[in-house]
């Protein structure tokens, strides 16, 4: 299918043939027929990406502040690659569309394929011939055969942008009867117009571009006016010196100027609001004299950035939120059905997808003509073939063909870590052959696949594992697809290595273990978890260091995490598992490792059990077999700016301690060996995939013992049941194996 991607780097604008999106559950597939480019949110994107990187660290100090933090700590070439993936990352411009649904997700119950729907949200209603749309995204287009009136997919198209304005009104309070002031007649404000019309409300307009203002005029406001001066005389003089009842602002400008327009032609006790992007610094004395209210509308309803509601399909319940943002969404398209609002004057420019550059040429101002509704149409049989689409690999011409004794990868998951660090470790390999990389949007799987040298991109992870092409399966997916893709690459005799965790909860553990024992001894693929702290180099001289200590060790490692927001991904229990099972299973991991011994119990202890901090702040204490014992401090209430990692370890007269695998001490008998790296951070992932590729390829030992993959997954996942129960649990990673073993003894033929 064609999308079109634009340049993080650049701004410019180009339509790419990428495989169609994955249709994930609790969504639905739509073929496109129209969208609707934004003046304001598009065009500000566009001239944020064609800024220099000193004009974007000018306009962005919040970037700047992060880049400096990492500087510190990770060194200047790690910051400097990270800053280099974002920007080389292409941008999937659009959020409001209109299409036929083609294919609903598991859960969606009340779409059926061929219903006509309105579409919403940035990076999903992206201006592309067929789009992945969560289902509270949608407002289902009347059926005019219902007795309803005909809504155009064109006219469909701009309810996103509906949905903001009559959230603005809603804000507002405007009832029936008000006077209302709308400053700014754009897009946004033309239809903030008509839809205070339809509301019963005078409407006063101000616009400083005459067409526009001559255009609001003939949808419906009572007057006009195109300059500051005149607009305050019309307010009040329509208001006989009262003033206005609320203010809608739907103006695109940095300046203060529409907010203390406002507040000069605002009534007493009238309410503010503003819809577009203005600047606030407000002149107190109108608004406090007047005791104005400024209200801020949100997007396009209650709903809107709760990834609960949005992607999880958690609705509000309508006696306690009436309108949220689908529901806002389908009360403007009945109005269109109804006949009530005029979008034919509205739109100025149509344009086909091959040659949506020239939309982006228009609202950035480059071909100096007056427009106002911009829509983008695509082919009526853009997603006929979908299936076709989704279950055939799309090929990136000129890449070689693997070599015969190549380990060759199909990679599932192409997001920040895997382009920043995952692949480039496995490019670097001599012996390892980029076959297909998989991600749920094909214009990540394009771009991962055309950046590193991928023979084939798509988005049908259910077709990538079987492929006989491909003898080693690479997932680097979000933490709750690791159980189900580990399994299914077993199933098909692949090896697999599986970014940390490998899986998230017991009962897949259970399911992995006996997968793998029933697999007949010699014919076992391999196993590897992204455990890549155990290859750093300045772990491996610690562990070297500390080889001759004949008693138990002392460990320390502390982990200034940082905070991470609620609705973030990895605090999600069912995306990212929370922060313990999604992260601290490295930690677990490493000391178990140098520790040289398996782990028997583990205690978790929140460090406060309320706040904003209490999951996520935790102390856990670590016993092993050998006597040995490990205290992980997992904190997220640093500063982001100090050191992130650090590891102290005391035994038999000898002291180790290694600093943001960037400076490290060994001391024995007085005597100090000091290892510095200035430039760059080895966190181990390069040589974790050599050590990977030659377990394969030579026959070696597996990197890391699949009994200690075992025993370090069973104890995160003890460690999490061990904060929420609030005492100490044994871990028996042995037991648990031989159980796994009964159960594969029991089922030898449940994988045939």
């Amino acid at each position: 299918m064609r999308q079109v991607l634009q340049d993080a780097r650049s701004g410019a604008v180009s339509v790419e043939e990428v495989p169609a999106p994955q249709l994930l559950p609790g969504c639905v597939l739509v073929r496109i027929a129209a969208s609707v480019v934004s003046a304001g949110t598009e065009r500000a994107s566009a001239d944020f990406a064609r800024k220099n990187l000193l004009q974007k660290a000018r306009s962005r100090p919040d970037l700047v502040r992060e880049v400096i933090s990492k500087v510190q700590r990770d060194g200047i070439f790690s910051a400097v690659q990270a800053v280099r993936s974002r920007l080389d990352q292409p941008q999937s411009p659009g959020y409001s569309s209109a299409g036929t649904v083609l294919a609903v997700g598991e859960g969606v119950t009340d779409i059926q394929p061929g219903d006509r729907v309105a579409c919403a949200g940035a990076g999903f209603a992206v201006h592309a011939e067929i789009a992945c749309i969560p289902r509270l995204l949608l407002a289902r287009i009347p059926d005019p055969r219902s007795g309803a009136g005909e809504v155009s997919l064109d006219h469909a198209a701009f309810a996103t942008l509906g949905a903001v304005a009559l959230h603005g009104v809603r804000t507002a309070e405007a009832k029936l009867g008000d006077m209302v002031a709308v400053i700014g007649l754009g897009l946004l404000g033309q239809l903030t117009t008509q839809l205070l019309k339809v509301a019963g409300c005078h409407v006063l307009g101000m616009e400083i571009d005459p067409s526009r203002a001559q255009l609001a005029s003939q949808m419906g406001a009572d007057a006009v006016a195109t300059s500051a001066s005149e607009f305050r005389d019309l307010c009040l003089q329509a208001s006989r010196g009262g003033g206005v009842d609320c203010v809608l602002i739907t103006a695109e400008t940095p300046t203060s100027d529409p907010v203390n327009l406002a507040g000069a032609i605002a009534r007493d006790r009238a309410v503010v609001v503003a819809v577009g992007t203005v600047g606030m610094e407000i002149e107190r004395k109108a608004f406090y004299e007047k005791e104005l209210q400024f209200r801020i509308s949100r997007s396009y309803g209650p709903g809107r950035y709760d990834t609960a509601y949005e992607q999880k399909g958690r609705d509000y319940p309508i006696g306690y939120v009436r309108w949220t943002e689908t529901r806002n969404m389908e009360a403007f398209v009945e109005l269109l059905a109804e006949g009530r609002l005029n979008l034919n004057a509205l739109i100025t420019h149509r344009f086909p997808i091959e040659t949506a550059h020239r939309a982006y040429e228009l609202i950035s101002g480059k071909s100096r003509e007056p427009f106002l509704g911009v829509v983008i149409h695509y082919a009526d049989d853009a997603g006929s073939s979908v299936s076709l689409a989704l279950a055939s690999a799309s090929g990136i011409p000129g890449q070689p063909r693997a070599r015969t004794n190549d380990v060759t990868v199909g990679l599932l998951g192409a997001g920040g870590f895997a382009c920043s660090t995952l692949i480039p470790a496995m490019k670097s390999s001599s012996h390892t052959s980029l076959l297909t990389v998989c991600a749920a949007t094909g214009s990540h799987a394009k771009h991962a696949a055309s950046k590193f040298g991928f023979r084939k991109c798509t988005t049908d992870d259910a077709g990538l594992t079987p492929d006989p092409e491909i003898n080693t399966v690479v997932i680097a997916t979000r933490h709750h697809l690791h159980g189900a893709q580990v399994l299914a690459a077993l199933s098909a005799a692949k090896n697999v290595f599986c970014e940390k965790p490998l899986c998230l909860s017991e009962q897949e553990l259970r399911q992995i273990v006996s997968a793998y024992m029933e697999i007949p001894g010699g014919q076992q693929p391999a196993l590897m978890v992204g455990f890549n702290r155990r290859f750093a180099p300045m772990v491996a001289q610690m562990k070297a260091f500390l080889a001759p200590v004949a008693e138990p060790l002392a460990l320390h490692y502390r982990i200034n995490a940082g905070y991470l927001a609620p609705d973030h991904w990895l605090n999600d229990r069912e995306q990212g598992g929370g922060r313990i099972l999604g992260e601290v299973c490295h930690f677990i991991d490493l000391m178990m490792y140098l520790a040289g011994s398996p782990i028997v119990e583990v205690a978790t202890r929140e460090i406060g059990s309320t706040g904003r901090y209490s999951a996520d702040n935790v102390m856990i204490s670590v016993r092993f077999g050998n006597g040995s014992e490990a205290i992980i401090s997992y904190l997220a209430n640093g500063d982001r700016s100090f050191s992130k990692e650090r590891i102290e370890v005391f035994g038999g007269g000898s002291s180790a301690v290694l600093d943001d695998f960037r400076r490290m001490e060994l001391v024995r008998n007085g005597r100090a060996q000091k290892v510095r790296s200035r430039l760059r951070q080895d966190k181990g992932h390069r040589a974790e995939w050599t050590a990977f590729v030659d377990s394969i390829r030579l026959g070696k030992d597996a990197p890391i013992a699949f009994e200690d993959i075992v025993c370090s997954t069973l104890a995160t996942q003890r460690a999490e049941e061990s904060r929420m129960a609030g005492k100490p649990l044994a871990v028996d990673a042995a037991g648990f194996l031989r159980s796994c073993q009964m159960t594969a003894t029991l089922h030898p033929d449940r994988n045939e």
